[in-house]
C-alpha cells in the first residue's frame, strides 16, 4: 500500500492525462473524467450495443455422466472489438454451460482439460505457492463446485491438479442438500484468478420438487425464458481488445497485484449488454463473479425489486428492497417486475459503491453500470410476487431459527503491511497456506466463527462443504486491539479474542442476506459472526475427513482412521509424498477442505487455509 501510494502521489502530482474514460455518472455519484497514469485503461466502447447472451444448459441425469472440458476458446466481448482468446468449458466461447441438477440425484461429471498455452502466461507469478514455469505452457486446473456438500476428493482441492491432455477426472456430486444457486469454477493453487478471469466458471442450479425451474412450478416463480442467470464481472481490456489481467504499471508484469477494480462491466461475457424484456416479472439468478470488487447494486430508476434467496436456497418470504450489496462469490435470487415500464423504456443495473482505499489511491473509481433492460411490447408474466416461499402446503419447510453455538472460534483476516512492490501477502490467522496450524471443527458441532477483519477492506470469506447463517457484525477498535495483541511475524497463528475491543453493538444481517449462505461479506474493521454446523459422515453419506490422492485421475479414498500406506519422502504439507506418474506431477495424500477469501488475488497469495472436519 505504501509503495503504491508513493508511486501514485508522485505521478499524479506531476501530471494527469485528461481523456475519454467512459465516465457515466449517476445522480449523486461523482466520477472524474480523467485517465490516471497509474492505471491501465480499456479502449472506448459504446454501451448497450450488444445483446445479452445466455449460456447453454445441461440437465443432469443420475444415469448419464456429464462431460465438462476446459478448452482454449475465443470470445467477442463487444461489437467494436475483435474476437480474443479466452478459456471456457465445453463449446461456450467464454464461461461454461449452466448445469441443472435435482436434489437427491447424484451428478457425475467426467472432467478433462484440452487447454493450450495459458492466455495469461506472462502474468503468472512464479514466486507464489507451487507455481512453476511449466504452468505457462501447460496450465493446471482444478474444478470446484462452489456451495456443494461434496466428498473431499471431488471438491476441487487446490492441490489436486489436472494437466491438459492427461486423462479424465470423475467428480461425483451427491446433491444431498437443499435446492439453491451453486456455481462451478476453477480452483487451481495460486493461479485461480488467472483461470477464472480467463473464463473458467459456470452456473449450477440445484432444483427440487418445489423450485422445479419449469413453468407451473408450485411456488409460482418465473421460469423458462423469464429465469435468466446474470454473471457479473469487471474487466480491463488492452488496446487490441484482449483481456488484461494487469491493472497498473506500478506492479511489474509477472508479479502478483493484490486485486483491482475493472473499468468495464461484463455480464454473461458481453461488455455493457442490453436485454429486451417483457413488461412483467423476471427471475434473475445473479452472481458477483468478479475477482475484486464489492458492489451496491440498484436500478437506475431506483425501482423496488425482491430478493427471494441466497446461495443455499429460498428465504421464507420475498424481501423488498431498492439495493443489495454483493461481494465476490455471493449469489442472489431476484424477482424484478418490469410491468410499470412503457414499451421502449429502459432501466439500467447500476453500482455506486466506491472502491476501498488501496484501490482508490491508484485512481480506481466505482464502475457505475453493468447492463440495460429495454421494455418490449409483450405484457409478460403478470402473476405478481409470491407472498410466501416456505412454510405451508405445497412449499418447503420454513427456515429454522439460528442455532445456538456450542463453541466459539475466533479467526483473523490481516494484511501485513510492507513498503514494497508488489504488495505484501494477504493472510488468514497470520498463516500461509502450507502452515500446519489448521482449524479442526468436530462433526455434528455447531460453532460461531468470529471473523476478525483488522484491515480497512472488505473480504468475502467462503467455507467449503458447509452452509451457514450470518449472525451479525460488530465494529472493532482495530488499533487498540493490535496494540494490546501485537501481531507476530507471519507463520505464527494470531487470532486474539476481540472481546473488550468492540466499538459498538452487533448489527444483524440485512433481511436480504438472512438465508443459507456459503460466502459472507466480512466488513473491514469489523468482527463478522456466522453460525455454522459441521455435518456428520452419516448425514453427508461420506467421510468428510477421508484421505485421498492429489492425482485427480485416481478416485480412491481411505477413511480418516484407516491405515496409511507408506510412501517415500516427506511432503511439505504434512502428508505422504508419493510417486511421480507419467504426467510428471508428484502424487501425495491430501485430507480436508479449505476456507478462504474470495477476492481471487487474495486467495492466491495466501488468504486460504486448509481445515478438517474431524470425528
Amino acid at each position: 500500500m505504501g509503495a503504491a501510494a508513493a508511486a501514485a502521489a508522485g505521478v499524479v502530482g506531476g501530471r494527469v492525462q485528461a481523456g475519454a474514460s467512459n465516465a457515466d455518472p449517476l445522480p449523486g455519484v461523482k466520477v472524474p473524467d480523467v485517465k490516471w497514469p497509474t492505471l491501465f485503461h480499456s479502449p472506448p466502447m459504446p454501451k448497450y450495443v450488444d445483446d445479452l447472451t445466455v449460456p447453454s444448459t445441461i440437465t443432469s441425469s443420475p444415469s448419464e455422466p456429464i462431460e465438462i472440458v476446459a478448452r482454449t476458446a475465443g470470445n467477442r466481448f463487444h461489437r467494436d472489438q475483435p474476437r480474443v482468446p479466452t478459456m471456457a468449458y465445453n463449446d461456450e466461447p467464454y464461461l461454461g454451460p449452466t448445469i441443472e441438477a435435482h436434489v437427491g440425484e447424484q451428478t457425475t461429471v467426467h472432467y478433462h482439460s484440452e487447454l493450450g498455452k495459458h492466455i495469461f502466461a506472462a502474468d503468472l507469478d512464479m514466486s507464489l505457492h507451487g507455481v512453476t514455469p511449466r504452468y505457462r505452457d501447460t496450465p493446471v486446473t482444478s474444478m470446484h463446485l462452489h456451495g456443494g456438500a461434496t466428498p473431499p476428493e471431488f471438491d476441487g482441492n487446490p492441490e489436486r491438479l489436472m494437466l491438459p491432455h492427461h486423462g479424465t477426472s470423475t467428480f461425483k456430486f451427491p446433491n444431498r442438500q437443499e435446492a439453491g444457486h451453486l456455481w462451478y469454477h476453477d480452483h487451481a493453487m495460486a493461479i485461480t484468478r488467472a483461470n477464472v478471469y480467463a473464463g473458467l466458471a459456470g452456473m449450477y442450479f440445484l432444483r427440487d420438487d418445489f423450485d422445479t425451474g419449469v413453468p407451473g412450478n408450485p411456488l409460482g416463480l418465473p421460469a423458462g425464458e423469464h429465469e435468466i442467470p446474470l454473471i457479473l464481472q469487471e474487466k480491463i481490456f488492452r488496446d487490441d481488445g484482449h483481456q488484461s489481467l494487469r491493472s497498473t504499471p506500478v506492479v511489474p508484469e509477472g508479479l502478483w497485484e493484490g486485486g483491482a477494480v475493472g473499468d468495464r462491466g461484463v455480464v454473461n461475457g458481453k461488455v455493457w449488454p442490453k436485454l429486451r424484456v417483457d413488461r412483467g416479472l423476471y427471475r434473475f439468478r445473479l452472481i458477483n463473479a468478479a475477482q475484486f470488487s464489492v458492489w451496491n447494486l440498484f436500478f437506475s430508476n431506483r425501482m423496488r425489486f425482491w430478493v427471494i434467496g441466497n446461495e443455499g436456497g429460498l428465504l421464507d418470504a420475498p424481501v423488498r428492497t431498492r439495493s443489495i450489496k454483493a461481494a465476490p462469490a455471493e449469489r442472489f435470487d431476484l424477482l424484478v417486475d418490469f410491468s410499470s415500464l412503457a414499451p421502449g423504456e429502459t432501466v439500467d443495473l447500476c453500482n455506486d459503491l466506491a472502491p476501498p482505499f488501496q484501490a482508490a489511491v491508484l485512481g480506481e473509481v466505482a464502475m457505475p453500470r453493468f447492463c440495460r433492460f429495454v421494455a418490449g411490447t409483450a405484457r409478460g408474466d403478470r402473476r405478481g410476487v409470491p407472498t410466501r416461499l416456505r412454510g405451508g402446503r405445497g412449499k418447503p419447510a420454513p427456515m429454522p431459527p439460528i442455532a445456538k453455538p456450542q463453541r466459539v472460534r475466533t479467526v483473523s483476516v490481516t494484511q501485513p503491511y510492507e513498503l514494497r512492490v508488489p504488495p505484501a501477502i494477504m493472510s488468514l490467522n497470520n498463516l500461509r497456506y502450507a502452515d500446519p496450524q489448521i482449524e479442526k471443527p468436530k462433526q455434528g458441532v455447531t460453532e460461531r466463527w468470529d471473523i476478525v477483519n483488522i484491515t480497512p477492506d472488505p473480504h468475502p470469506i467462503h467455507l467449503h462443504l458447509v452452509m451457514f447463517r450470518v449472525l451479525g457484525r460488530r465494529p472493532l477498535r482495530t488499533v487498540d486491539y493490535q496494540v494490546a495483541h501485537p501481531q507476530p511475524a507471519i507463520g505464527t497463528r494470531w487470532a486474539p479474542d476481540p472481546s473488550g475491543f468492540y466499538a459498538g453493538p452487533m448489527r444483524g444481517p440485512a433481511a436480504w442476506e438472512a438465508g443459507w449462505k456459503d460466502t459472507v461479506h466480512a466488513v473491514g474493521g469489523h468482527v463478522t459472526s456466522i453460525i455454522v454446523r459441521f455435518p456428520t459422515a452419516d448425514e453427508l453419506g461420506f467421510d468428510p475427513d477421508a484421505i485421498f490422492s492429489s492425482d485427480p485421475t485416481q478416485s480412491w479414498t481411505r477413511p480418516s482412521g484407516g491405515h496409511a500406506v507408506a510412501r517415500p519422502g516427506p511432503s511439505t504439507h504434512g502428508h505422504h509424498a508419493g510417486t511421480t506418474p507419467a504426467h510428471g506431477m508428484v502424487t501425495r495424500d491430501l485430507q480436508g477442505y479449505v476456507w478462504h477469501c474470495h477476492i481471487l488475488d487474495h486467495e492466491d497469495h495466501d488468504m486460504m487455509l486448509r481445515y478438517r472436519v474431524v470425528q
